[in-house]
C-alpha cells in the first residue's frame, strides 16, 4: 500500500490524496505505517545480525574442542 502510495507522489498527487486512495488512510496514518515499517526493517537487519553472530560463536567453540 505504501508502495502504491510513493507512486502517486511523483505525478503531481499529494500525500494526502495519495492516503486517501490507498484505502482511507488519514495523513497520520500513513506516518505510523512508514515508521512501522522502517522498524520492521531495522529489526530485521538486527536478528541477521545477531544470528549471524551466533553461528560464528558456535563455529568457533566447535574448533575449540
Amino acid at each position: 500500500m505504501l508502495r502504491q502510495m510513493e507512486a502517486q507522489l511523483p505525478k503531481g498527487m499529494s500525500i494526502e490524496e495519495a492516503c486517501r486512495q490507498a484505502g482511507g488512510l488519514k495523513l497520520d496514518q500513513a506516518k505510523r505505517l512508514r515508521e512501522l515499517e522502517k522498524e520492521n526493517s531495522r529489526l530485521k537487519r538486527l536478528v541477521a545480525d545477531l544470528t549471524l553472530d551466533n553461528q560464528i560463536l558456535k563455529e568457533a567453540d566447535k574448533k575449540n574442542f
